[in-house]
């Protein structure tokens, strides 16, 4: 009875001490609508498919926007700074790659997002301080590329 409460009992409750093994419950629709429990189990299996398909839209929208940002570089700027912007955009992918599979962990078989993408960036400051191929500055913005993309994302959600 607990478990329903639109369910009330049509006699008058049991007296102290005294149970009775006949009882008709009949549902009571306070409301006017009736309560639909099979609607609640495609909101529960369309969770991981609208956050796969948001995962898709901010990976596809940085890919565009690093594009951009390549071309951009390469008309304006020198060869060595388009490839490093090429170089950090592509740290700055598997970033957001890495971040968002240790998201979609969260909750099945973790409880904490994982620290393992903290590593591209260092990488990426530890190449461009090794390598002189690549300028620092450059590489960190086409590193952080994506986060242009997941405030256009947040915009056309809202």
């Amino acid at each position: 009875m607990l478990a329903y409460p639109n369910l009330h009992p049509e006699n008058d409750p049991p007296q102290k001490g005294s149970l009775s093994k006949e009882s008709s419950f009949e549902p009571c629709n306070v409301s006017g609508e009736v309560l639909n429990l099979e609607g609640s189990e495609d909101v529960t299996i369309n969770v991981p498919d609208e956050y796969v398909h948001l995962q898709r839209r901010i990976l596809i929208a940085t890919i565009f926007l690093s594009i951009f940002a390549i071309g951009i570089s390469a008309v304006f700027f020198d060869l060595l700074t388009t490839s490093s912007v090429l170089v950090g955009a592509f740290f700055g992918l598997l970033y957001l790659r890495l971040l968002a599979r240790s998201i979609g962990k969260l909750g099945k078989s973790t409880k904490q997002v994982s620290k393992i993408q903290l590593i591209v960036p260092v990488l990426l400051v530890l190449a461009a301080s090794k390598l002189p191929q690549l300028e620092l500055l450059p590489a960190l913005f086409g590193f952080l590329l994506y986060k242009p993309s997941l405030i256009i994302q947040m915009l056309l959600e809202s």
